[in-house]
C-alpha cells in the first residue's frame, strides 16, 4: 500500500507511486491545520461517515460552549482513497489536524517514529485516566518502541461468527459456538448441490479471496488470534531483534481449516462483493464480521431472517476464552498542535462515559475501555440493543495489531501465501506459514538497516 522511509522521525519520504496519490490531493487539505497564528481554532478531524460526524458536531458543540476561550472546529476527514492516504498526504504536505478521531492502530507506530505525534504519555493526567479506561494488555499494546504511548485507545469493533440460527441449527448440526470440525461438518450438511451452471446457491460462508491485506482481518488473522489465545505475528523481545512469530501449529492450522472450507465447496471463490449481502440474502450460513452488520441487518432484513453472534471457530483441543481481532481505531494529537493540553482535554470528552455511551448510541461501535458488557452505566443501551451483548462480552477478549512500522506489509506477505494455499490449493499450510515467516523475517531484517542509515 505505501513505504515510509525514515531517520527516527526527522524526515518521511513517500514513494508515491505506491500511495496512488496524486498532488491534487495535498490541495484538498489546504485548509487543514496550516494558519500560523496561536490563536487559531483547534482542528479535530472525524471519520466521514454520519454517524460519526454527528458524534464530533455534538462534542465540538458542547465544547465550544463550555470552553469559549478555547475554540474547536471538527471537520470530517477530506475524501480520498482511503483515510490511511489522506492522512499520508497531510503529514507531507504539513496539513494535519491537531486531533484525528479514527487512527488505526498499526498506523500509529511509523508517524511516532517519523516524529509527527505528541507523546501523550507525557501530558500530566494521561497515564491515571489511560490506567483506569484500560486493562494492563492494552496499554502494552498501544505503547510504542521507544516506551512512549502516542495513540488514546477509543473504540473496537470485534470481528465473530454471525449464524443464521435457522440454518445452523437444523438436523443432524452441532450449532455454535464452532470448533473446526463442528464447522466443517456444518459446511458438508448445509452447502447445497451443484446446480446445472456448475454453481452452488447456498454456501457455509464467505469471505473475500482477494489478496489485499486487510481483508486478513476477516479470516486468517481473527482465527489465528483465537487459536493462539492472543499470540503474536511479530515478536521483539527486550534486546532482541523483531522476527516472525507466527511459525507455529496455530498459523498451519488456520490455513488448513480455511483451505478445506475452499477445498470441500463449503466456501464460494467467486466475489459476493457486487452482490446483495449473501448473509441478508440468506445465500451464506455464516459471516465473519463485526457489530456494525448488527445495524445493517435490523434494517433491511427479512422478518424470517434470525442470527446470533459467537466466537470465531477454534481447533478441537482449544480451552480457555477466544480472543479475536479488535479493529481498534484510536486518537492522536498531531505535534503540529499549539495546545496539546486543550486538545488533550478535548479529547477525554469523547472518551469518558458518557462519551462512550454516546458513541454506542449513534454508531453501535464499543468503546476500548474494560467491563463495557458489565459496566452499570452501559447495560441499559446493552438490554435495548441484545444484539450487540455477544460484541460487548466479545471486547474482553480481543487483540489489535503489533507495534511495527512494517505491519501492512507483514500482512501483504502473509495473504500472498493465503492465496496460494487457502484460495488455491497450490501450496500446503506448512509450506505457506513457513515462507511467509522466511520473507516477515527478511522484511524485519532490511527494516533494521533503513533505521541505522541515513534517508536524508
Amino acid at each position: 500500500m505505501f513505504t515510509v522511509l525514515r531517520r527516527y522521525g526527522v524526515f518521511i519520504r513517500l514513494i508515491m507511486q505506491k500511495l496512488g496519490l496524486i498532488a491534487g490531493v495535498l490541495g484538498v487539505l489546504m485548509g487543514g491545520c496550516q494558519q500560523p497564528q496561536t490563536e487559531r481554532p483547534l482542528l479535530f478531524w472525524c471519520s466521514n461517515n454520519a454517524a460519526e460526524i454527528t458524534f464530533a458536531r455534538e462534542f465540538t458543540n458542547r465544547w465550544q460552549r463550555e470552553h469559549p476561550d478555547q475554540p474547536l472546529r471538527y471537520q470530517p476527514i477530506p475524501e480520498g482513497q482511503s483515510s490511511e492516504e489522506i492522512i499520508l498526504a497531510s503529514v507531507v504536505g504539513k496539513t494535519t489536524p491537531d486531533i484525528y478521531a479514527n487512527m488505526w492502530q498499526g498506523s500509529v507506530e511509523m508517524y511516532a517514529r517519523a516524529g509527527v505525534l505528541v507523546p501523550l504519555d507525557t501530558i500530566s493526567g494521561f497515564l491515571p485516566f489511560l490506567r483506569d479506561r484500560c486493562d494492563s494488555s492494552t496499554i502494552r499494546e498501544i505503547t510504542s518502541s521507544d516506551g512512549h504511548i502516542y495513540q488514546v485507545p477509543w473504540k473496537v469493533n470485534p470481528i465473530m461468527t454471525l449464524c443464521n440460527t435457522r440454518l445452523v441449527n437444523g438436523p443432524g448440526l452441532t450449532g455454535p459456538p464452532y470448533t473446526y470440525s463442528s464447522y466443517l461438518n456444518a459446511g458438508k450438511h448445509l452447502t447445497k448441490d451443484l446446480n446445472h451452471d456448475g454453481y452452488t446457491d447456498q454456501w457455509l460462508g464467505y469471505t473475500e479471496v482477494k489478496a489485499i491485506w486487510y481483508q486478513r482481518f476477516f479470516n486468517f488473522y481473527p482465527l489465528y488470534l483465537a487459536a493462539s489465545n492472543g499470540g503474536s505475528l511479530v515478536s521483539r523481545e527486550p534486546g532482541q531483534p523483531a522476527r516472525a512469530a507466527f511459525n507455529n501449529r496455530h498459523a498451519v492450522d488456520v490455513f488448513r481449516f480455511l483451505q478445506q472450507l475452499y477445498r470441500n465447496g463449503y466456501y464460494s471463490k467467486e466475489r459476493q462483493s457486487a452482490t446483495r449481502d449473501p448473509f441478508l440474502d440468506q445465500r451464506i450460513a455464516t459471516s465473519f464480521t463485526g457489530p456494525w452488520q448488527v445495524g445493517f441487518l435490523e434494517r433491511y432484513k427479512d422478518p424470517r431472517l434470525q442470527y446470533d453472534a459467537w466466537p470465531m471457530p477454534v481447533p478441537d483441543t482449544h480451552t480457555g476464552p477466544v480472543y479475536t481481532y479488535g479493529d481498534p481505531k484510536n486518537i492522536v494529537i498531531f505535534n503540529t498542535c499549539p495546545d496539546p493540553r486543550a486538545a488533550w482535554a478535548f479529547v477525554k470528552t469523547l472518551i469518558d462515559e458518557p462519551g462512550d455511551l454516546r458513541l454506542m448510541e449513534l454508531t453501535g461501535q464499543f468503546p476500548h475501555r474494560r467491563n463495557v458488557d458489565t459496566d452499570p452505566y452501559f447495560s441499559d443501551f446493552l438490554r435495548k440493543n441484545p444484539k450487540l451483548l455477544p460484541f460487548a462480552k466479545q471486547t474482553q477478549y480481543i487483540r489489535g495489531v503489533d507495534n511495527s512500522e512494517v505491519i501492512v506489509e507483514v500482512f501483504d506477505i502473509i495473504s500472498q501465501e493465503y492465496e496460494a494455499c487457502v484460495v488455491y490449493d497450490r501450496k500446503s499450510p506448512e509450506d505457506a506459514i513457513r515462507d511467509a515467516a522466511k520473507a516477515v523475517d527478511v522484511l524485519l531484517m532490511n527494516d533494521r538497516g533503513k533505521d541505522q542509515a541515513s534517508v536524508f
